[in-house]
């Protein structure tokens, strides 16, 4: 009975003629020098390969598809390209784009899978979570609404998630669109993205299907799975073989003697960024580090625009919320501003200048802010302004995060630097701990010049053996292969979409879901609930 009056609850939250509206957004339309525009990053361009190609013309056709790849190969980017791509084929307002965590989903201007599902934390079991969906209007909405799919990084997403979110979608679409119950991901056109061998999901609870392509929907998801493996990030020969053996977790003695010539046990340089496992590590040196300089500090407020939940997902960002900025301190771009002046270039703060360019939400406080002039490690000098992330949902921005496009650089988590490219990374990885924590950090350097090492022990390096397994088979299926990777076109497993229906049994739970969503959320459905009661209750 209890399930009953929460679908009668939320019949009832649907049927109301109530609506909201998301604040209009006005931007800064102040001219900004070349080198700050950030829509001048937009022309930055990766030379496509036959691959790229591929995927792009069957995610024309309206294909499903999931792309994987090591890291530098260009898949963040690519993401961007099929965004737009996906922009054309639907309305931009169907095209959702959602990240495994709010780190990664602020870079692509979108918002974590959890979030757009309306699942909350996802930590319970699939009935209830569905319920939980069609008592929130705007979750429903946005299930019966979207008509293309983006997920990046989901290595970091588990089986029972994808199992879950896949049967949500079937059952709440199959309730809108005939014969969409019958349709893996109700007809939804999925594109997923990300590298099994970098960071794994957080699985809380035993016996649960720990990574994404262990759900049992993963086979009949997608038309087509696709391996990049140009490297665009590295171009030495040597360096590339070694991370590609560090990300298989199979060194030999020719990468061990490579990475014993970058141990050292000197101070590291400052233009090194430190990459830590762990936070308390990455605060401690970077905290040290302002004080030593004994320089007046600034600290620039972030301002956020929008409504919850989207907002806590900025505090998710990389974007800080409070940013210390000195003279002399060490500071990173976390946003691409230019073709040079890219999401990890380093440099150096050398001055503060007020400029009226700058004036925003930022600093109402002043009738002049201060603005940071950065000396970057390139040579150039830049004096640099507030920048805008957005959550875009549906084609609208619905929430808002002002701040400098700026992080301290002394040191750097290894969670928050995956996506990044730096030229000069010094590390101590004696603490990593996980799967994938050493092959993440050592890839982000450009050449081995840049790599420097401390407390290395080659027992750190591993792979975890089902992400061996599931990359075994998966070169197994791949129809080609050559330079630019390889391409799986047959959509298989089509039987597994049953082993995810709903399997509700016991007099207590007798109300069917694909029921409840062959009538549409409104007062009819209640009537149809009430008298479903009453049925009960006169057997």
């Amino acid at each position: 009975m209890k399930s009953l009056s929460t679908v009668i609850a939320a019949c009832r939250h649907f049927s109301s003629k109530t609506s909201s509206r998301y604040p209009k957004w006005t931007r800064n339309n102040k001219k900004k020098s070349k080198v700050d525009d950030p829509k001048s990053s937009e022309r930055t361009r990766i030379k496509g390969t036959d691959e790229q190609s591929r995927v792009l013309d069957a995610i024309s056709s309206g294909k499903s598809v999931f792309i994987t790849g090591s890291a530098g190969t260009g898949k963040t980017l690519f993401l961007q390209h099929i965004i737009k791509r996906l922009k054309k084929l639907h309305h931009p307002s169907r095209v959702f784009v959602t990240a495994s965590t709010g780190l990664a989903a602020c870079a692509i201007k979108g918002r974590t899978l959890h979030s757009f599902a309306g699942i909350g934390l996802g930590e319970d079991d699939r009935q209830t979570l569905l319920l939980k969906v069609i008592s929130n209007r705007r979750a429903y909405r946005r299930w019966t609404k979207v008509g293309a799919l983006v997920i990046d990084e989901s290595s970091m997403i588990d089986g029972e998630i994808l199992d879950t979110l896949e049967f949500i979608a079937r059952t709440v679409r199959g309730g809108e669109e005939r014969d969409s119950e019958n349709k893996v991901w109700g007809g939804i056109q999925l594109v997923v993205s990300g590298d099994f061998f970098q960071l794994p999901p957080i699985v809380k609870r035993e016996n649960r299907k720990e990574f994404a392509f262990e759900a049992d929907c993963w086979g009949s998801s997608f038309d087509m799975q696709v391996e990049l493996t140009r490297v665009f990030r590295q171009s030495e020969a040597n360096l590339v073989k070694l991370l590609q053996n560090v990300r298989r977790g199979e060194v030999d003695r020719e990468d061990l003697d490579l990475l014993k010539k970058c141990c050292t046990e000197a101070e590291p340089d400052s233009s090194a960024v430190q990459l830590y496992p762990r936070n308390q590590d990455v605060n401690r040196v970077n905290k040290k580090k302002m004080e030593d300089l004994k320089k007046p500090t600034y600290i620039y407020h972030a301002h956020d625009s929008g409504e919850d939940p989207w907002l806590g997902q900025l505090n998710q960002g990389i974007a800080p919320d409070e940013l210390p900025l000195c003279e002399g301190a060490r500071v990173m771009l976390c946003k691409n501003l230019s073709r040079t002046l890219v999401n990890g270039a380093t440099g150096t703060v050398t001055k503060f200048r007020y400029d009226n360019v700058a004036v925003s939400d930022l600093w109402k406080t002043e009738e002049r802010p201060r603005v940071p002039m950065v000396r970057f490690d390139s040579g150039l000098e830049v004096l640099i302004g507030p920048e805008a992330w957005e959550i875009v949902e549906g084609g609208k921005v619905v929430a808002m995060r002002k701040q400098l496009p700026l992080i301290l650089a002394w040191a750097l988590s290894i969670h928050k630097c995956q996506g990044m490219t730096l030229d000069s990374l010094h590390t101590n990885l004696s603490r990593a701990f996980g799967f994938g924590m050493v092959y993440v950090a050592l890839s982000r350097v450009r050449t081995l010049a840049g790599l420097h090492l401390s407390g290395f022990k080659p027992s750190k390096i591993k792979a975890h053996p089902k992400v061996l397994e599931f990359y075994q088979r998966f070169s197994q299926k791949q129809d080609t292969g050559g330079e630019d990777g390889g391409v799986c076109e047959d959509r298989s497993g089509s039987s597994d979409v049953a082993s995810v229906s709903n399997n509700t049994t016991g007099k207590d739970n007798y109300i069917n879901s694909s029921l409840i969503f062959h009538c549409k959320p409104n007062s009819s459905l209640v009537s149809w609930c009430n008298s479903r009661t009453k049925s009960r209750e006169q057997g």
